[in-house]
């Protein structure tokens, strides 16, 4: 009898973990009351592209300065090459950066400086039912991109969805911005790279 108490408890057990396992690998973020904490580990997954919108090309206040590297977690990218969708869990993070020098060896141009902000933007029905989309918006920087915080609560559906909702390409997704979603949407193995022997001519 005893034994079998035992086994009960460690077969419960290894049910819990193997469902916290379940949880963790179709979630790439975790959410405690009503907050998203701040992301980590990041640099490790899907590298989309970086626009930039510098300061001295918006009067000084870009409203995310300046240059953005984008990432998707591995998991929404396998999904959006192989469907051609985001799916329900995608999360997405803009890791802002200063301009900092302006020429290089190479020629002019907006040569990265220092790390000054993070955003992410999440998919989810779970979480976040009532959004457009099912998308949320989180930015960790502050004010004086200075400092990160280790939680942020969704931005209020007007600050963010209704720009996105008119002028993204994707669901809610600026993909027109990012060719290696734009054009690896549902290419399943071609969208690793490499595969075409033709590059698209520059509009």
């Amino acid at each position: 009898m005893k034994a079998n108490k035992v086994l009960i408890a460690i077969s419960f057990l290894f049910v819990q973990v193997i469902f916290s396992g379940f949880t963790y690998a179709n979630e790439a973020f975790v959410m405690k009351n009503g907050e998203l904490e701040r992301p980590t580990g990041y640099r490790e997954w899907i590298y989309v592209g970086t626009p930039v919108t510098p300061n001295d090309m918006n009067n000084g206040k870009a409203a995310f300065p300046e240059l953005h590297n984008v990432y998707i977690d591995p998991k929404s990218w396998k999904h959006w090459k192989n469907k051609g969708e985001f799916r329900d869990g995608t999360i997405i993070i803009k890791e802002l950066v200063s301009v900092g020098s302006k020429s290089a060896v190479s020629g002019n141009g907006y040569f990265m400086g220092d790390f000054i902000g993070l955003e992410a933007t999440i998919k989810s029905k779970k979480h976040f039912k009532d959004e457009p989309g099912n998308w949320a918006y989180f930015s960790f920087s502050s004010a004086d991109h200075k400092t990160l915080s280790k939680t942020a609560k969704a931005f209020p559906s007007k600050s963010c969805n209704s720009c996105h909702a008119g002028a993204a390409a994707d669901d809610f997704v600026f993909t027109q911005y990012y060719p290696v979603l734009s054009q690896g949407k549902g290419m399943k193995m071609k969208a690793g790279g490499g595969h075409f022997d033709s590059l698209k001519p520059v509009k």
